[in-house]
């Protein structure tokens, strides 16, 4: 039996967990938030071996989109003094939903100060600990965090819906609103511009550089990171006839069984042995999808052998799905004979199924981590800000679903999405505009070999594209060395040696 239905309800509610971006996993769900005080605190710190001054600022920036408005609660971090150049990156940086608030980004990789998350798997969260963050991109660039409305400490202006930016391309303008006004406000119109959005706010970076750019008067833009990109999540999302969605998470799931100590390597190192499994996904295996019935039943065989050798699940599971499977169900049966499931957004993590969930792959165990933001994000706000009371500040905004949005021209996130379009539109308007696409090996919510499949099908100059790998899942900064290459990848990307 499917451990997961394929047909697209089913998958509706699996994506809404994906787009949903870990909000889920902490408390403050409210769409109005009271208002903080403006304040902004001098710093110095070593970034990369580089001594740095900054200041770190608090400041409402309200935005009008039409008759519609938002006062707009922004945290930066710029270099300051004889260190502060007009000419230096901004990199504005944000997280998913819809809609989050950007703690993750914030508290786990880009902030002076960082959730220092240990390399043990079974350490007890409660015990994580706040640090100085050597990584922060800030002996190269100036670092500004957005909130959506309803988040953080942002909210919807008196007199507008609440609803007004729950769609695509209004949620993107009130970024590039803030954007503008924050540039005006600090002089930096002319500074470098750079996007980095994670899971959903992959979608909203595609959507403001497109904003940006194709203005009568363009914006400055230089580029969009793209962390867990969910461009094309209908190739991640899986669906029994849609066989490239196998093809793709081939190479996730065999991440994850060589973590687990149950893939057959063959003597090879990972990254080379990935390559192998890369290649025979869009080969052999593709060719044996393809087939479907018509399969000659030893090739079939054939074909299950070498996929548990690279998924570590018994052939005979595989015989039974019809060669098909997906990653909620490599999630339940890879320890199954542990009594274990691993977890969506990292799969690194093992835990026992909850008895009080519909299913066991409805258990995440890599959410033990949550909490751990959200300190960390205090004490962001208390060292670097001067805020003590950080009980205003909403982790997300409950919208009612991916329903509850509006996705332009789609009707859900499995219509014709223009993301990968937008894009391309830029890149033949810009010709300095670069992508990075960025993903950990762990992560079954957005997965590596989908972020491969986007760039050979989007028609973006390819000189101009660059897709990185990171150990960890959703969020591999969670690890300190990929949280490492994570920042020597952005500091390329702002076009630092």
């Amino acid at each position: 039996m499917k451990i997961v239905n394929t047909n697209i309800g089913t998958t509706k509610t699996l994506v809404s967990i994906c787009l949903l971006a870990l909000a889920a996993w902490l408390p403050g769900a409210g769409l109005h938030a009271a208002p903080v005080a403006d304040a902004q605190l001098e710093h110095a710190g070593t970034f990369n071996g580089t001594a740095v001054r900054y200041v770190s600022r608090i400041e409402t920036i309200p935005v009008r989109d039409g008759d519609a408005g938002a006062d707009l609660v922004v945290m930066s971090h710029a270099a300051t003094g004889a260190d502060a150049d007009p000419a230096r990156p901004v990199l504005f940086a944000f997280n998913g939903g819809p809609i989050s608030a950007s703690l993750y980004l914030h508290a786990g990789a880009l902030g002076p100060r960082r959730m220092a998350f240990p390399d043990d798997l079974d350490a007890d969260p409660a015990t994580f600990e706040s640090a100085p963050n050597p990584h922060a991109i800030l002996d190269v660039a100036d670092i500004v965090l957005f909130d959506p409305a309803g988040t953080g400490f942002s909210r919807v202006a008196d007199g507008t819906d609440t609803t007004h930016f729950h769609s695509v391309e209004a949620d993107a303008r009130q970024l590039v609103l803030m954007i503008e006004a924050w540039s005006r406000r600090h002089g930096r119109e002319a500074s470098p511009k750079y996007l980095l959005g994670e899971s959903y706010g992959t979608l909203r970076a595609a959507a403001a550089a497109h904003q940006m750019q194709m203005r009568d008067t363009p914006m400055r833009v230089d580029g969009v990171f793209l962390l867990g990109q969910a461009l094309n999540i209908i190739e991640y999302a899986q669906r029994e006839q849609n066989i490239i969605s196998y093809v793709v998470s081939l190479p996730t799931v065999a991440a994850i069984a060589w973590h687990h100590g149950r893939a057959e390597t063959g003597g090879l190192a990972f990254e080379p042995w990935l390559d192998e499994v890369r290649t025979w996904a869009r080969t052999e295996y593709l060719t044996a999808l393809f087939q479907g019935q018509f399969l000659p039943e030893p090739e079939r065989r054939r074909i299950a052998a070498q996929l548990q050798a690279y998924t570590g699940v018994d052939a005979e599971v595989l015989l039974r799905e019809d060669l098909k499977l997906t990653k909620n169900e490599h999630r339940v049966e890879l320890l199954r004979d542990r009594g274990q499931v691993l977890g969506v957004y990292d799969a690194r993590y093992a835990g026992p199924p909850d008895p009080a969930r519909p299913s066991p792959a409805a258990t995440d165990p890599s959410g033990v981590t949550g909490p751990a933001f959200r300190r960390g994000l205090e004490d962001l706000l208390r060292t670097q800000f001067g805020v003590e009371d950080a009980s205003a500040y909403r982790n997300s905004a409950d919208i009612g679903g991916i329903d509850a949005w509006t996705w332009g021209r789609a009707t859900s996130p499995f219509g014709d999405w223009p993301y990968m379009e937008w894009i391309r539109e830029v890149m033949a308007a810009n010709p300095d505009f670069r992508v990075v696409m960025g993903h950990g090996h762990h992560d079954t919510a957005t997965t590596t070999g989908a972020s491969d499949y986007a760039v050979a099908h989007s028609g973006w100059p390819l000189d101009r594209v660059r897709s990185v790998y990171y150990l960890g899942g959703h969020m591999p900064y969670t690890i300190e060395a990929s949280l490492a290459q994570f920042a020597d990848d952005l500091r390329t990307f702002v076009g630092a040696p």
